[in-house]
């Protein structure tokens, strides 16, 4: 089976469900600018945009959407402003980037 992966800013109707990843995976939960990654409809991974620190559900395979969250970043960092937001893949994986 194929799973999706979304890749989005969070805003205040994510608060919940970062606070709950944040606590599964025993770290404060980030504050401000942050990247959430979903597989399907569930949160899987924030990434703290300010300081670079992650959040991950420890019950899952993370590490590779870690690293999109981390590659999403640089992207971000350096195209948003002028060129619209970049598409990453992995392969076996659809991702989409919101």
């Amino acid at each position: 089976m194929e799973d999706t992966i979304t890749i989005r800013r969070s805003t205040e109707r994510d608060t919940n469900a970062l606070a709950r990843l944040a606590a599964l995976d025993s770290h404060r939960t980030p504050e401000g600018d942050t990247l959430l990654a979903f597989v399907g409809d569930e949160l899987r991974a924030a990434l703290d945009l300010r300081s670079g620190s992650a959040v991950a559900d420890p019950f899952a395979h993370t590490s590779d959407v870690v690293d999109l969250l981390r590659a999403r970043a640089g992207v971000t960092g350096r195209r948003e402003r002028s060129h619209g937001l970049g598409r990453i893949t992995q392969p076996f994986r659809k991702v989409r980037l919101a």
